[in-house]
């Protein structure tokens, strides 16, 4: 008489490879090369793909239910936020400026992240890579659907939200975020793999997704909150699978690692000139901050930059180019994007304002070296301009740098009174660019960077030639409402009156 025998239970990796790498197999009827022709176009050699080892072995079962619980949890949460008036408990509508550059620059980038990695999945032969790939893709998309949906209840009650995608393809400030995501796009796929894994998710995100989500939750914004850490455990999914990309090709080939570190030098100078924007929103646009971006990125890219290096030193990866131009702008880099971003405020869809006395205090606090310095006489004497009515408004057009974008305000890295403006002369055209980091990117790929639109240019052409309220209608921009100085705005006069009427009887 046979024994039912209990079948016996597979373990988790076991179950992770059935699922996954035993659904691959090998083409008969066309070549390898014909099927993914992009492999071989960086001169990356890998010569095992199953060597691929996954960060997090997540089957698709267990993937949806996992996220579904999440979606759950974020939905409800968002919902009640809504219904309870959620956007009259942030300290102040100040705050909004810093939720609206991170839904003109930001969100467009997780979805265009979502964007290069199903791409990215199609062009690699690996099965590991390819369900990575698949699962990385899901949540860049989710990422920037839950970004609209929590803030899209601002958009009931504030100006400055309604033509973020118009804003993101078209917005002068907006093309820093945008010309770094299309960089990445426009790459083969193993540059892909870092432009994203390391250079976005690790480099970027772990200043988005933590200290300024505390900074959302310090001054009331549950919606953000709420999102950013719905996405907190994909980005250390994201910044692992990066890492591991860059270890299996180091590992595969040593010819690899000039190409590697070269990727590394190129993305690093690219995600921190980005992190400009986010240094801006932390320093300048909280009410109530957390910490400066120094302290944040000396923690998160200091520190832990620091450790990734010095555990990739062993396959014979240094510390970036650009690594000490970066510690050394530290204390300078958001003060001066945000005067860029003051005297053009005419032309942004959010809200500037002149720092109050208690704002410099704090400025003065965290960077003591320089703000009183360099930084403090610059804003009294525009607050001395704004007094006398006649406010600064820069009225002309800013010199770009070709490769990230940015108007050429930053400064030297020894010398901060003296502006860095570099300068290539390529095929008879000249070419401008905001530091050293920025121009070897430029030297290395000029074909690509040529083709860059640059938007100030843009405005002299057909069909805006040059007419502002033209060109305010083309990005969605409405003048009055969504640009120029907090104080005295629309947004700031409805802020102060629903608040008024929601905290006393009538």
């Amino acid at each position: 008489m046979d024994m039912k025998v209990a079948k016996k239970k597979l373990a988790l990796k076991e179950k992770y490879k059935l699922l996954t790498r035993d659904l691959g197999w090998e083409p008969s009827y066309q070549k390898k090369d014909d099927i993914y022709p992009y492999i071989k176009y960086e001169g990356i050699k890998i010569h095992d793909w199953d060597k691929w080892e996954d960060p997090f072995r997540l089957t698709m079962d267990s993937y949806w239910k996992y996220q579904a619980e999440k979606e759950r949890k974020f939905y409800a949460i968002i919902d009640a936020h809504a219904q309870n008036n959620g956007h009259l408990n942030i300290t102040d509508a100040r705050y909004l400026s810093a939720l609206k550059i991170f839904l003109q620059a930001i969100s467009p980038g997780e979805y265009a992240a979502g964007k290069g990695f199903a791409r990215t999945g199609r062009e690699f032969p690996g099965v590991g890579t390819q369900v990575a790939c698949q699962m990385q893709s899901i949540d860049e998309i989710r990422h920037a659907q839950t970004q609209i949906h929590a803030l899209s209840n601002y958009n009931k009650f504030y100006n400055g939200f309604h033509a973020f995608a118009d804003a993101r393809d078209r917005m002068w400030y907006c093309t820093l975020p945008r010309s770094f995501f299309d960089d990445a796009m426009s790459s083969g796929p193993f540059e892909f793999m870092i432009a994203i894994g390391f250079s976005f998710e690790y480099v970027l995100t772990n200043l988005l997704f933590v200290p300024f989500m505390s900074g959302a939750a310090y001054n009331g914004d549950m919606a953000t909150v709420t999102f950013g850490f719905s996405a907190q455990s994909d980005e250390a999914r994201h910044m692992t699978l990066g890492l591991e990309c860059i270890k299996f090709m180091l590992e595969q080939d040593p010819d690899n690692l000039p190409i590697v570190q070269n990727w590394i030098d190129k993305w690093f100078w690219r995600g921190f000139r980005l992190l400009g924007v986010v240094g801006t929103m932390m320093d300048y646009m909280l009410p109530k901050r957390v910490m400066s971006w120094r302290e944040a990125f000396e923690i998160y890219g200091i520190e832990n930059g620091g450790a990734l290096f010095n555990d990739l030193a062993r396959y014979g990866i240094r510390p970036p180019r650009g690594w000490d131009d970066a510690g050394k702008a530290l204390d300078h880099m958001s003060h001066q994007f945000m005067l860029a971003l003051y005297q053009y405020n005419f032309g942004t869809a959010f809200h500037t304002d002149i720092p109050t006395e208690e704002d410099m205090a704090w400025l003065d606090k965290k960077y003591p070296t320089t703000f009183n310095k360099y930084y403090r006489p610059r804003w009294e004497h525009i607050r001395k301009l704004k007094e006398a009515g006649t406010p600064y408004k820069n009225m002309g057009l800013a010199k770009l740098c070709q490769t990230c974008q940015i108007p050429t305000v930053f400064t030297e890295p020894d010398d901060p009174t003296q502006l860095t403006i570099r300068e290539v002369d390529y095929k008879g055209d000249k070419y401008h660019f905001c530091s050293e980091g920025c121009q070897h990117i430029f030297e290395n790929e000029p074909e690509k960077y040529i083709q860059a639109v640059l938007p100030m240019p843009q405005l002299f052409q057909a069909p805006l030639s040059g007419d502002l309220v033209a060109w305010m209608n083309w990005v969605g921009l409405q003048n009055g409402k969504d640009n120029g100085d907090y104080f005295g705005s629309e947004d700031q006069k409805n802020f102060d009156a629903w608040r008024d009427l929601a905290t006393r009887n009538v």
